[in-house]
């Protein structure tokens, strides 16, 4: 019989240990999600625009609810300038790991920093979670200015000499509208002193208090400062209940003017790509929080009385709806340069 041949110890235990290594890579391959416990600590969201917005207003109404409902505090942190593209740069040169959340108004102020403002992104850069609040603009002027209707405000501009004085958000869909009427009435550009902000509510402040004559913003916004307009029309093919005020081209007949109708503001929550495609289990549940969070009544009615959208349209169609506008505003971003 043959004899049995001992193993030495320092060979049983390199055997054993490899054979636990093995195991332990084996079983931590196998499961994944025990070993991402997202989120471990605060999430920060970057607002594109200064405090007072409607996008910063949104953000820090939201933040509160998202971080119920994900479990970690969110930050607030506002990055203007430059029509959003300081805030969508930082977003892009922070970690893709989720913890850095993207709240603006991106239709069509990231649009138009790509179509104007030479921005070295796209907007396919970015995923967009959910657009939750559409607003069309409104065209109003300070109630003190003596405007009364849009065709005397155009009057007021063909007469040149930089007398009026307009207000607008640097590349929103207010600005490019402003810039549209000049074209299509045939008013050379300078005759307008037009002064460009970097948040809605700078803007509206600067209407209300009368350091310009009139304003062109989104409509859902100016509640807070009906008291000090006259409106003078809707950026829309019909009326609103919200504004009894023509819509643009109504408002333009007299004027034998005619404007195509831009796609208003698109407000909501994205990441990065890269983020998306890191880590799928990450963005779905920052989707899946932001979504239980707008499903709940006591927060549908505290977006209703400080009157800001509510609804949830998903990735899918916030991102299709993000690259429309893109193509739209593509077509007339040679006024804003």
């Amino acid at each position: 019989m043959p004899k049995n041949v001992a193993t030495p110890f320092g060979l049983k235990m390199k055997s054993l240990l490899v054979g636990a290594i093995v195991a332990l890579t084996s079983l931590s391959m196998a499961l994944p999600a025990l070993a991402d416990d997202y989120p471990e600590r605060p999430i920060n969201m970057i607002v594109g625009f200064g405090t007072g917005g409607s996008a910063d207003r949104l953000a820090r109404l939201m933040s509160g609810y998202l971080s119920e409902e994900i479990g970690v505090p969110v930050q607030v942190t506002n990055r203007p300038g430059a029509g959003t593209q300081v805030a969508s740069n930082y977003v892009l040169n922070m970690p893709d790991d989720g913890y850095t959340v993207y709240a603006s108004t991106f239709a069509p102020y990231l649009t138009n920093s790509i179509l104007t403002g030479g921005a070295n992104f796209s907007v396919d850069d970015f995923n967009y979670i959910n657009f939750q609040w559409f607003d069309l603009d409104l065209i109003a002027a300070n109630r003190d200015s003596g405007y009364e209707d849009l065709p005397s405000l155009l009057d007021a501009m063909r007469e040149g000499d930089k007398q009026v004085r307009g207000a607008v958000v640097q590349g929103s869909a207010g600005h490019l509208m402003v810039r549209l009427l000049l074209d299509r009435a045939g008013i050379p550009q300078e005759n307008l002193n037009l002064v460009t902000y970097n948040s809605g509510g700078e803007a509206r402040s600067a209407v209300a208090g009368g350091q310009v004559d009139f304003v062109s913003i989104s409509a859902q916004g100016s509640e807070g400062i009906r008291e000090f307009l006259t409106p003078l029309a809707i950026v829309s093919d019909e009326r609103i209940d919200q504004w009894d005020v023509p819509p643009i081209n109504e408002a333009l007949e007299p004027a034998g003017v005619e404007v195509p109708i831009l796609q208003g503001s698109m407000r909501g929550f994205a990441v990065t790509s890269e983020m998306e495609r890191e880590f799928p289990e990450r963005f779905e549940t920052l989707t899946n929080a932001i979504q239980s969070a707008l499903a709940r009544k006591e927060v549908q009615d505290h977006l209703e009385r400080n009157e800001m959208g509510g609804a949830w349209i998903g990735p899918d169609r916030a991102n299709e709806l993000m690259r429309e506008n893109f193509d739209v505003f593509e077509q007339y971003a040679h006024l804003l340069k």
